[in-house]
């Protein structure tokens, strides 16, 4: 009997050490210009200023692009990747994405643009999307989906 008190009071802490929940409090996507992301400190520091944002862009030096603006909340903080499926109008098969990132603890705000030559019309949409949020072992945290995703793309 004690040995199986034991084993459950080493378990507590081994707990702890599991990926904290995280849940996708809310996703908008849209186009944005480069333009929409300056700020008056840039001109100032010459640096671009997120604003308290995460901002992960497929090509880092180009702004422009279709974005998802993705609202989290976690209870930790977590090493994850951001894992985009998107599919696009005469495209049979999805593009695939995956950008590393830290979700801070509490609700954080990520911006995840498709920019450069991975979006290079911004009068395009998606035809239907998918994000996932993976953990550091590739395991599913939260998943979020378009309306068409499942029509467009059973898999």
């Amino acid at each position: 009997m004690q040995f199986a008190r034991l084993f459950l009071l080493a378990l507590i802490p081994a707990a702890g050490l599991l990926a904290s929940d995280v849940a996708l409090v809310r996703v908008w996507t849209g186009p944005r210009t480069a333009d929409s992301f300056e700020r008056i400190s840039e001109y100032f520091t010459g640096e671009e200023n997120p604003g308290g944002q995460t901002v992960l862009r497929t090509q880092p030096t180009a702004r422009a692009g279709y974005y998802w603006l993705v609202r989290t909340r976690t209870d930790a903080t977590t090493e994850a990747r951001i894992e985009l499926s998107v599919l696009t109008a005469g495209s049979p098969a999805p593009m695939v994405h995956a950008l590393a990132t830290r979700l801070p603890r509490g609700s954080h705000v990520t911006l995840v643009g498709l920019t450069g030559d991975d979006w290079p019309d911004l009068d395009a949409r998606p035809v239907a999307w998918k994000l996932r949020v993976l953990d550091a072992n590739g395991r599913e945290l939260a998943t979020e989906e378009s309306f068409l995703w499942v029509t467009s793309n059973p898999t």
